[in-house]
C-alpha cells in the first residue's frame, strides 16, 4: 500500500516491515509507528500522503501525466472542494493524546504524561521539556555572523509591521444621549505560540508567532516546537519568549491551553502552523482559549501571462511544492505557451533539486495543475474561487491585476515580490489562510491576540430619555418584558409597569 522509498528514509526497521503489511492493516499504522518511535518527520510524510483528500477538484483532466509535470485543466473544471480542515482520524489521536496528558480530565497537563508522551512520539530523547533562556541565547551566540544578521534582519521587519499594526487600532469614543461610548483595545495577557519541527527547522514561525504577539503586547508568550534545531532556539532568544516548550503535535497545543504545573500559564490565545494533529487539537482547545485558524496544507496560485519569467515562475512553483506532500502550486495563465515553458522549467529544475525535497516537491506536483484562461477577468474569476494561501501576479501590469483580485491570504504582486520574501520576513505575517478560507478572514496580525471592548456611561439622565424610551419600545416589540421594564426604571417619563401593578393588586 505504501511503496515510495523516499518516505521511508528515516523510518527504523521495526516500521519498514509493517509497510508491507495488508491494507486492511493501514488504519493501525500511525498507532505501531508512535509506538516504534519513528521519527515525526517521517510518520507525518507517511500518513499525510494516505489521508489528505485533494481539496481543487479538477474533473476532465486533459493530461494527468504524459509529459507535463502539471495537469492540465480547463477552466470549467475547476472547482474547490469544501471540506472539514480537521482530519477525522487525527482528531481521534489528539482527543487520545490530550486524555492521556490530562489524566481524569484534570485542569493542568501532567507534566511527568506529557515527557512520556513527547518522547514515545519523537519530540525529544529526554527531559526536561522546558528549555532555558540561557539555553536559547547560547544558541543565539553560537550562530554565524552571516546566520545571526539574518535572523537579527528578519526579527526586525516583522517588528516594524506588527508594531504598524498594533498603532492602526487605538482607543476610540463618541458622543450618545447623556453620555459617552467608546472601545478599548488591550493584549491578552499569554500567548502560545507554535512552530513545527518536523521536516525542517522553522525559525521563521517563530518570529512570526511570538514576535508579533510581543507587537501587541501580551505579557507573557510560550513557544512549543519538537526537536528544536539550534536556529529554533536562537530565534526563540531574539523573539524574546518568556516559555520555551520542546514538545510538538497535539501533546504541545494541550499543554498551551491548560497549562503545566506552575511553570507553563494557561495562554488565552493559541496561534502558529502546524501539521494536522496540531489542526485537529486546536479545534478541540478553542473555546477554551483562542485560536488564529485551522490551517491546512500549504498553496500558491500565480497568475501571469506572456510577460512572465518561465524560470522565475517555476521556482516558486517549486519552493511551494517543497514544503509537503500535500502543498499545491497552481498556475492560471492567458497564454498556453508561457504554461508549457512553464512546466518545461519545473521539470529542469526539479532535477536538480535536493533530497528530500525533490521528493517531497514531485508528491506535492501530482496534486498540483495549470489552467489556460480566455482573459484576464478569468485568470481573477478562477483565483477569487479557489482564494489561495498564497497569490502571486506576475503580469504586465501586476498591480491593476492585483487590484482586482479579491480572495486570498497573502498578495505579491510583480516578478520580484516573491513569495519566499514573504515568509522570510518582508514585514506581513506568514501564517495565512489556507483552504478557500481566504474568502472571510486574514492572515496572522498583532489583532488575533487584541482583544476590541466597548464601554458606554452615561452622565445626564434627562439627555439619555429618547434612549431610554426607544428601549422600551424595542423590547416590547422583541417580547422582553424585563427588558423594559429595566429601560423604564430609568424612565423620568414614565412609571415602570412592575410599580403599576404593585400599586395596583388585583
Amino acid at each position: 500500500h505504501i511503496t515510495r522509498p523516499h518516505l521511508l528514509q528515516s523510518a527504523n526497521r521495526s516500521a519498514s516491515m509493517l509497510l508491507s503489511s495488508p491494507t486492511s492493516r493501514f488504519i493501525h499504522l500511525s498507532y505501531i509507528l508512535a509506538s516504534a518511535r519513528v521519527s515525526t518527520a517521517a510518520f507525518y510524510s507517511l500518513r499525510t500522503t494516505h489521508t489528505f483528500s485533494k481539496r481543487f477538484f479538477a474533473s476532465n483532466i486533459m493530461s494527468t501525466n504524459g509529459n507535463h509535470i502539471l495537469s492540465r485543466v480547463t477552466p470549467e473544471n475547476v472547482s474547490l472542494e469544501i471540506k472539514d480542515p480537521v482530519d477525522s482520524m487525527a482528531l481521534e489521536q489528539a482527543k487520545a493524546i490530550i486524555a492521556e496528558i490530562r489524566p481524569n480530565g484534570a485542569p493542568k497537563v501532567d507534566a511527568d504524561k506529557l515527557l512520556e508522551v513527547g518522547m514515545r512520539l519523537g519530540d525529544l530523547k529526554e527531559g526536561p521539556i522546558i528549555v532555558s533562556a540561557e539555553a536559547c541565547k547560547a544558541a543565539f551566540d553560537g550562530l554565524t555572523d552571516v546566520e545571526r544578521n539574518a535572523l537579527v534582519n528578519i526579527h526586525d521587519r516583522v517588528k516594524i509591521f506588527a508594531e504598524a499594526q498594533r498603532k492602526a487600532v487605538v482607543n476610540m469614543e463618541i458622543d450618545i444621549p447623556g453620555g459617552k461610548a467608546g472601545h478599548t483595545v488591550s493584549p491578552c495577557n499569554a500567548a502560545g505560540c507554535y512552530a513545527p519541527g518536523g521536516r525542517y527547522p522553522l525559525p521563521s514561525s517563530v518570529i512570526m508567532t511570538a514576535v508579533t504577539a510581543r507587537a501587541a503586547g501580551c505579557k507573557t508568550v510560550v513557544l512549543a516546537s519538537p526537536r528544536p534545531a539550534p536556529i529554533t532556539l536562537a530565534a526563540a532568544h531574539i523573539a524574546g519568549a518568556d516559555k520555551f516548550i520542546c514538545v510538538g503535535g497535539a501533546q504541545a497545543i494541550a499543554a498551551m491551553a491548560y497549562g503545566v504545573g506552575t511553570d507553563i500559564p494557561c495562554c488565552d490565545v493559541i496561534v502558529g502552523p502546524g501539521n494536522k494533529w496540531v489542526t485537529a487539537a486546536k479545534s478541540i482547545v478553542s473555546g477554551h482559549c483562542g485560536i488564529d485558524m485551522l490551517a491546512g496544507p500549504s498553496e500558491v496560485l500565480v497568475i501571469c501571462d506572456d510577460t512572465a519569467d518561465a524560470e522565475i515562475v517555476a521556482a516558486d512553483l517549486i519552493a511551494q511544492a517543497e514544503h509537503d506532500v500535500v502543498a499545491r502550486a497552481i498556475l492560471v495563465s492567458t497564454s498556453q505557451e508561457m504554461i508549457d515553458a512553464i512546466d518545461t522549467e519545473v521539470s529542469k529544475q526539479l532535477s536538480c533539486l535536493p533530497e528530500p525535497n525533490q521528493a517531497t516537491a514531485r508528491e506535492a506536483m501530482k496534486l498540483s495543475f495549470a489552467v489556460k484562461c480566455e482573459s484576464m477577468e478569468q485568470c481573477i474569476a478562477i483565483s477569487d474561487d479557489i482564494a489561495p494561501e498564497h497569490l502571486e501576479i506576475q503580469t504586465e501590469d501586476s498591480w491593476k491585476v492585483a487590484q482586482a483580485c479579491g480572495n486570498y491570504g497573502g498578495l505579491f504582486v510583480g516578478k520580484d515580490a516573491a513569495e519566499v520574501l514573504g515568509d522570510y520576513g518582508a514585514g506581513p505575517n506568514h501564517t495565512l489562510p489556507t483552504g478557500g478560507t481566504g474568502r472571510y478572514t486574514g492572515g496572522l496580525s498583532v489583532f488575533n491576540f487584541l482583544r476590541i471592548r466597548t464601554w458606554m456611561r452615561i452622565d445626564d439622565s434627562a439627555a439619555s430619555q429618547t434612549m431610554v424610551d426607544d428601549s422600551i419600545v424595542m423590547a416590547r416589540l422583541e417580547g422582553l418584558e424585563g427588558h423594559a421594564r429595566a429601560a423604564e426604571a430609568r424612565s423620568t417619563t414614565q412609571t415602570p409597569a412592575y410599580k403599576k401593578q404593585n400599586s395596583n393588586p388585583e
